[in-house]
């Protein structure tokens, strides 16, 4: 946040971190939340990330937002660029990768063995002093060279300071733990399930498999189910130099094949994997429900599991929905245990748990995600809408129960903890869903600051099915607050729970692994006054970074599925679809193509008229032949360019 000094002259001096965008231009967050816009010409030699004072503007010169020029730079927190080596006449340059930043001026004597193409780390050694002068560095690393498999997917992580490597000394305690054996001590102190019929179900690609089910009929015609949850925080001391490096990453990152792992392969995907046969260390969380899947009650405690199956979400949905005879026959008796009928129980129960939960007012998002399918060489083949079947949603309802019950058993308890909270919609984000709303013939009653997710909840299932279904949900989802992780346990509105926390993935998210270590100290009767006020910074700790590192990982992620889409249009340049208009700006409107791929039509490129912005209607509207493109609208558009480095795609109306 911003914040004031004075100048010599008395006028303010806004004080902040300049964060630029790829016109050469940027934004300095004001104390208030608002961004101050500076002109590429206004930098004063900044460069992204650069913390600066702002010199404010008359608000005569503003356009929308309040505008500024860069009048001191207080701290350089750029040291290296990382980018793609031009070489040029001898010498060359460094693009970053975002292109937020001015190239950066490489002499031919510091390009080291860099060939041109190449995505590489050069370090600044001198810094622009004006907008005029390009910033100049030496190479210092190649990160791939230029016909390597995802070199650019790579140049993303090594700029976003990720690596898939550990530090020698984190690895080695990693391996030390993943060896040691079970012992007799260890198991006996431990409710043992390994004779329970409990299974994993993930992705068929999926390597740290963390959580595994079971499901059964109680005598009174309930269930029982149990969620069962790899106990990372055993293999994990406190303040050990493996637990900070994985403070440090807070989350692991999934970027399509590539993954950034929070903990080492060894446990990630081995001591800590809940493989079919072998016996595993879990907490578990056991909930028991009536006929009507209201619980009745519940326990939390130390485990040790042997997985009955390593199934698929393919499989098992083809089971459920179209009672394959093959796979429904395999598991029905599969090393003596009918696991078929156990998935059959377990879509009763998550169809319960669904309905109670949409009863009160849970908000189901049905927005349409990608699949991007590469190559060897990591070239974008196809992109489809994912599929989200029954076997994805059973488990995400048994993931939510679990999470709920957690928090609520721990909260009541008064216990230091990590909660995952996300807090009501921003009154004027509401009122701009309401405005978009009118638009597809939607209401959205109530008054902005005192909205229920049960009314969200209620426009979303009214336009299911209906153009522009997937425009409504993701304007709603765009309007909703950031969830994050805090020591106050505060609700998820998007849920409407009023208690919720993330115990389910300490293999990949930090603030798991910290809610188990919390359990492991009170089931062992180990919190006194001391414990918990350490327990308490801990969580703090992990609350705020795990809520950064999440923040980022997003954003790589979203960068790197940009970059894949754009580099797939390449190959489909002048080819002519169908698609939805699903933004609309002064510059132009966005139209989304079945395959979930987005790209701009530029108000530049209709020559029929000249279209003006109409923000009310949320349309651009032809001056003089009236016609008008609305959000919602299909229309058939031309791939006209494509650009992997700005990730950017252009289209055209077919017709021009």
């Amino acid at each position: 946040m911003g914040k004031k000094n004075r100048n010599q002259n008395g006028s303010g001096l806004i004080r902040g971190t300049l964060k630029k965008v790829r016109s050469g231009s940027g934004f300095v967050e004001q104390e208030n939340g608002d961004d101050i816009f500076i002109h590429a010409d206004n930098m004063k030699g900044a460069m992204n990330g650069d913390e600066v004072l702002v010199d404010l503007l008359p608000p005569i010169y503003w356009d929308k937002n309040p505008e500024g020029l860069v009048d001191r730079i207080l701290n350089r927190n750029v040291t290296e660029v990382v980018g793609t080596y031009r070489r040029q006449k001898g010498n060359g340059f460094v693009e970053s990768v975002g292109r937020k930043d001015d190239a950066v001026f490489i002499k031919k004597k510091n390009a080291g063995h860099a060939k041109s193409g190449d995505r590489v780390v050069c370090r600044i050694t001198r810094y622009p002093a004006s907008v005029y002068e390009s910033p100049e560095g030496r190479i210092t690393e190649i990160i791939a060279r230029s016909d390597e498999a995802g070199a650019e997917t790579k140049a993303l992580i090594r700029s976003a300071g990720l690596s898939k490597d550990f530090p020698s000394a984190v690895s080695a305690q990693a391996a030390r733990a993943a060896a040691e054996p079970l012992t007799n001590e260890e198991i006996s102190r431990r409710r043992d399930l390994r004779e329970r019929t409990i299974i994993t179900i993930d992705g068929a690609d999926s390597k740290d498999l963390d959580d595994a089910v079971s499901v059964e009929a109680t005598e009174d015609g309930g269930y029982r189910l149990g969620v069962h949850i790899a106990d990372v925080s055993h293999y994990v001391p406190a303040g050990s130099k493996l637990d900070r490096e994985a403070l440090k990453r807070g989350n692991s990152v999934y970027l399509l094949n590539h993954v950034i792992p929070m903990l080492p392969k060894t446990l990630s995907n081995g001591a800590c994997s809940l493989f079919e046969g072998a016996d595993r260390l879990t907490m578990t969380c056991e909930m028991t429900f009536d006929s009507e899947g209201k619980e009745t009650g519940h326990e939390i405690y130390e485990s040790i599991i042997r997985s009955s199956a390593r199934m698929v979400y393919h499989d098992v949905s083809e089971i459920l929905e179209n009672h394959d005879p093959n796979l429904s026959e395999h598991y029905g008796d599969y090393n003596g245990r009918n696991i078929t009928s156990m998935l059959f129980l377990m879509e009763e129960l998550a169809a319960l748990l669904r309905r109670n939960r949409m009863k009160h007012g849970s908000i189901d998002f049905d927005t349409t995600e990608s699949e991007i399918l590469l190559n060897d060489l990591e070239i974008p083949t196809d992109i489809r809408p994912a599929e989200r079947r029954t076997a994805n949603k059973l488990i995400e309802e048994f993931m939510l129960a679990a999470n709920r019950t957690v928090a609520e058993h721990f909260c009541r308890m008064e216990v230091p903890f990590v909660y995952r909270i996300h807090e009501q919609p921003e009154p004027s984000r509401i009122t701009e869903v309401k405005h978009v709303l009118r638009i597809f013939g939607l209401s959205l009653p109530g008054v902005p600051d005192q909205i229920h997710p049960a009314e969200l909840a209620r426009v979303l299932e009214q336009a299911a099915g209906k153009p522009g279904e997937e425009v409504v949900n993701t304007v709603i989802l765009h309007a909703m607050s950031k969830a994050r992780y805090s020591t106050e346990c505060e609700g998820h509105f998007g849920l409407a729970f009023r208690y919720y926390c993330h115990f389910t993935s300490p293999i990949r998210r930090y603030p798991d692994l910290m809610v188990h270590r919390i359990i492991r100290v009170i089931l062992s009767g180990g919190l006194d006054d001391r414990t918990a006020r350490s327990m308490e910074a801990a969580a703090q700790e992990a609350a705020e970074v795990s809520s950064r590192t999440e923040r980022e990982a997003l954003e790589l992620e979203r960068d790197v599925e940009k970059m894949k889409k754009s580099q797939y249009m390449l190959g489909h340049l002048g080819e002519i679809a169908e698609g939805v208009i699903s933004g609309v700006t002064e510059y132009g409107f966005y139209v989304r193509l079945p395959n979930t791929v987005e790209g701009l039509v530029r108000l530049e490129s209709l020559h029929d008229d000249y279209y003006e912005f109409d923000p009310d209607r949320i349309r651009v509207l032809g001056i003089r032949n009236h016609r008008t493109f609305t959000l919602g609208d299909i229309v058939r558009i031309q791939v006209l360019s494509a650009d992997p480095a700005l990730r950017r795609i252009d289209f055209r109306l077919a017709e021009e």
